[in-house]
């Protein structure tokens, strides 16, 4: 039997005015970005639609990015469209234990706040990301490793595209590492920190302290970890798994495979811009994939699911 999948993109997707025409037509939409406005502490009103600069500084790109996928998926759910299983690219992965509903709407929110700011103070100086493109994973490791320093890959995005993190002095040198193994291009990333390395640990271990204090419920639907590229059908897994996310690598290519060999043939992206679409069809351009970034897209989608 043909499963749907929902994915939630992560930062880097965010522009200004995404959100904007489903906020204009739909007051369950504005309710909910309100919702994540109160929460937060933020006017994510302000930062998602007045070309506010804070919409690229993590600390409220997190959960202004979060607030607008929930936001689209309490729609779908009023409209009925229920998917089998759910994943998350970072921080979409809290979109999809959303889905999974193993936690509140309002505890994401909370969480992905903490997260967000966790992370930005957290970011130590020298720290720096390199996207590698066209470069066998396997190779990709063996540099890293054979690199002075702390470097390791952060995202296994799709076949030709694995993003490195780390040390920037040991990041520059894989990246030249990986140059002479025949990459065909490596760009140093404009970012704010080296997200998903071990030089992140300790936010990981402060974002602990505040999941210990969040209510979890039983899965309704399981979801795939970025930690492991597996299926989480137990609560208890939750927590160990959103403290080790933020400093492991996100095997993001391998939980698409994963769900594709269990039987998904449908994926709806639901998020700003189309990053986890295109990653999906150098994976496999064999299954469906649908993408809701726009309020046309959203009818699109539910023209062709119901």
């Amino acid at each position: 039997m043909s499963k749907l999948a929902f994915v939630f993109p992560g930062q880097g997707s965010q522009y200004t005015g995404m959100g904007k025409d489903f906020y204009d037509a739909d007051e369950s939409f504005r309710n909910v970005i309100e919702s994540a406005s109160e929460i937060s502490g933020f006017d994510l009103e302000h930062i998602l639609f007045e070309n506010d600069e804070r919409l690229n500084i993590t600390k409220y790109t997190q959960i202004a990015m979060l607030a607008v996928e929930v936001a689209i998926l309490k729609k779908l759910e009023k409209d009925g469209v229920k998917p089998d299983v759910s994943a998350g690219l970072s921080l979409g992965e809290y979109g999809a234990i959303v889905a999974a509903k193993a936690m509140s709407v309002e505890d994401a929110f909370h969480l992905v706040t903490r997260r967000g700011a966790l992370m930005q103070e957290a970011v130590p100086t020298g720290g720096a990301m390199c996207a590698i493109m066209k470069l066998d994973a396997k190779e990709i490791e063996k540099v890293c490793e054979e690199t002075e320093g702390l470097v390791n890959i952060a995202n296994y995005n799709c076949p030709g595209q694995i993003v490195i993190t780390g040390e920037q002095q040991a990041v520059e040198k894989a990246a030249e590492g990986c140059k002479n193994a025949g990459a065909r291009k490596c760009t140093m990333l404009n970012v704010s920190g080296p997200f998903h390395s071990a030089m992140l640990e300790e936010a990981g271990v402060k974002l602990g302290e505040e999941l210990a204090n969040v209510t979890l419920h039983d899965l309704q639907i399981p979801y795939v970890t970025n930690v492991t590229a597996d299926y989480v059908n137990d609560v208890a897994q939750i927590r160990p798994l959103l403290q080790k996310q933020i400093s492991s690598s996100v095997l993001w290519q391998q939980s698409v495979e994963r769900m594709i060999e269990d039987g998904v043939t449908t994926f709806v992206e639901i998020g700003p811009k189309k990053s986890l679409s295109k990653f999906l069809k150098k994976i496999n351009p064999e299954v469906k994939s649908l993408n809701i970034d726009k309020l046309t897209d959203y009818e699109a989608v539910l023209e062709e699911l119901l």
